[in-house]
C-alpha cells in the first residue's frame, strides 16, 4: 500500500528522507507543471517555476502543518512562484508577451484555429486578466476547491468566486465570438 502524503511528509521532516520527498514530487509534478504552463502560457518558464516550487517546498517542508492537503500546499507554493515571476516583469504588457505559449498566437488566421494548430481554450485563457486566469487554472486544471484556491492565492473566498465567475463569463463570450460558422 502506498504511503499517504502525510506519512511521506513526516518522513521528510523527521529524517530529511529524499526518497519520500521524491515520491511526493512524482505525485504532484505533472499537476504543478500543467498548472504553471496554463498560468504562464510558456512551457520553458513553467518548467523553471516548477523546479523552483519543488526546491522551495523541500526547504520549507517543515512549515506544512497538515491542516490542509499537501496538494493545496504545493499549489500555493507554485502560485507564489508564479506571482513572484510575474511581478519581476516591468509592465503587464511585457509580462503577457513573455507568458504567451506561441509568440504569434494573436497573428494566426482563423483557419489556423480551425485546423487545430492552437487550442481555443488556451487562447481564451490568455485573454483573461492574470488573476482570473490563475484562479481558473487553480480550480479547473489542478482540481482545487474554491476554498483551497483562496488559501493558495491568499484572497478571500468571495473574491475568488467572483474572479472565477467573471473569468468563465469572459471565456464563454470569447469562445462564442470566435466560434467557426458552419454553413
Amino acid at each position: 500500500m502506498a504511503a499517504s502524503d502525510l506519512e511521506l511528509v513526516a518522513l521528510v521532516v523527521a529524517f530529511r528522507d529524499q526518497r519520500a520527498y521524491s515520491k511526493l514530487v512524482e505525485r504532484y509534478e505533472v499537476l504543478v507543471r500543467a498548472m504553471l504552463t496554463r498560468m504562464t502560457g510558456n512551457h520553458a518558464l513553467a518548467e523553471d517555476l516548477a523546479q523552483d516550487t519543488f526546491l522551495r517546498a523541500w526547504r520549507k517542508i517543515d512549515s506544512f502543518s497538515g491542516k490542509g492537503s499537501f496538494k493545496g500546499w504545493i499549489c500555493r507554493i507554485a502560485y507564489t512562484e508564479f506571482l513572484q515571476s510575474y511581478r519581476k516583469r516591468k509592465s503587464t504588457a511585457k509580462a503577457l508577451d513573455k507568458f504567451k505559449a506561441h509568440s504569434d498566437i494573436e497573428n494566426q488566421s482563423r483557419g489556423d484555429w480551425d485546423s487545430g494548430n492552437a487550442m481555443d481554450l488556451d487562447w481564451a485563457l490568455a485573454q483573461l486578466s492574470e488573476v482570473e486566469r490563475s484562479l481558473i487554472v487553480l480550480c479547473y486544471s489542478t482540481g482545487l476547491t474554491h476554498e483551497e484556491a483562496a488559501t493558495a492565492s491568499d484572497l478571500p473566498l468571495g473574491t475568488v468566486k467572483s474572479h472565477i465567475k467573471r473569468g468563465k463569463e469572459k471565456m464563454r463570450e470569447i469562445l462564442i465570438a470566435n466560434e467557426p460558422v458552419i454553413r
